[in-house]
């Protein structure tokens, strides 16, 4: 996959301009912390966090009217100088307020729009696919190497000039994207006007269900991790227990994607989350520190290739002229699943919440293939491009 032309350089591009994915939340609240206190800035990077699942779908349904160059370019520069704006603003809690809400609107949907030139770009529909899960696997990197980036800046020099190279890092990534050939010349499939776009599809409908709740555990287990390293009397556990699961999706994503698996994609969906939700079972059950790492491996490598799956049925089932949008509203979809998690992490029963949320995705994603199974495609299956080059 990696020797078709442009191919590279997207996926890289792509990477480094979605960095302050895993960048500006940390960066955010190390900014907010010196200027408005703790607890705004933390207030601030969960702004940051839900008004990137609000923008996203819009700019994401721009990107299928206009083409990308424009809207991701106009996004990237607004989105970097809201960034610029919160290490300018001083302790004005206004100021923050209106930099972050700005910055957290206009990120560029870059995974989304990727994922709209992996059809048009690649000959077949199998390296489509590996593009998918290379793509979904290689993402882990972002919420590992992220934070460490923003750590090693703040300690090095200055939480500002961490918030300064995650604005600069998203501008960079973003115009690698944007000045390449496929992006360039990617053009939108002609849509009627509609209000509800890719939310019309029922199966789509359902399928974002089954993301908010597989985004569940994915925002608990950070709090969480909190918790168990109380509990096993280790401190690195807070920080160890994201990170593997963050390292078995990456190996989970890379095997998912080298090898072509029987069954059509929605019987992949339901199998993953199967996994997903039984794979965080050991580690409730975990007696210590290494058992407790070692655990978190399972559900990682059940995650990547289940977002997978999921990306690229969203793809199949977009209607035409949608694809941008559709994929950014799973995106948003996992972010508010996210939120939802890491808002319930205090409650008591906040453990039960990392296999509930892939077991309530399977009896989501069950319930769609036992009412809807024609609209539920097979990997294989031919459709209409939603856009050409």
């Amino acid at each position: 996959m990696l020797r078709v032309p442009h191919a590279s350089r997207l996926l890289i591009g792509t990477l480094i301009g979605r960095l302050p994915s895993g960048m500006a939340p940390l960066a955010i609240v190390l900014v907010g912390t010196h200027t408005v206190g703790l607890r705004a800035g933390s207030a601030l990077a969960a702004l940051y966090l839900l008004a990137n699942a609000v923008g996203g779908p819009l700019l994401g349904r721009l990107v299928d009217r206009q083409g990308q160059t424009r809207v991701l370019t106009a996004s990237a520069a607004a989105a970097a100088a809201g960034l610029l704006l919160l290490t300018a603003g001083g302790s004005s809690w206004w100021v923050a307020l209106a930099a972050v809400t700005l910055a957290g609107l206009a990120k560029p949907p870059l995974d989304a729009s990727l994922r709209a030139l992996w059809g048009p770009l690649m000959p077949d529909r199998e390296h489509e696919r590996v593009a998918v899960a290379l793509d979904a696997a290689l993402q882990e990197l972002i919420y590992i190497t992220g934070p460490l980036l923003v750590a090693s800046l703040a300690y090095m020099l200055s939480a500002r000039w961490a918030l300064l190279a995650t604005a600069a890092l998203g501008l960079t990534g973003t115009l690698l994207v944007v000045t390449a050939l496929p992006s360039r010349s990617w053009t939108a499939t002609p849509r009627r006007a509609d209000w509800l776009g890719p939310l019309r599809s029922h199966s789509l409908r359902v399928l974002y269900l089954a993301m908010l709740f597989v985004g569940i555990p994915m925002g608990v287990l950070t709090p969480l991790a909190v918790t168990f390293a109380d509990r096993l009397h280790h401190a690195g556990l807070s920080g160890a227990l994201p990170a593997s699961v963050s390292a078995g999706a990456l190996v989970g994503g890379l095997l998912y994607g080298a090898r072509s698996l029987p069954g059509s994609t929605s019987v992949h969906l339901v199998v993953l989350s199967a996994g997903f939700a039984t794979g965080w079972i050991p580690l409730l059950a975990a007696a210590n520190a290494s058992l407790a790492v070692a655990a978190c491996l399972i559900p990682g490598l059940f995650m990547a290739p289940l977002l997978s799956a999921a990306y690229f049925l969203t793809i199949r089932l977009a209607p035409a002229g949608t694809v941008t949008e559709a994929s950014a509203l799973l995106v948003a979809a996992l972010d508010i699943g996210c939120a939802m998690g890491s808002a319930a992490s205090g409650l008591f029963f906040a453990q039960a919440l990392l296999p509930a949320g892939g077991a309530a995705a399977l009896v989501v994603l069950c319930a769609l293939r036992g009412r809807r199974r024609p609209r539920v495609l097979p990997a294989g299956m031919t459709e209409p491009r939603q856009a050409t080059t």
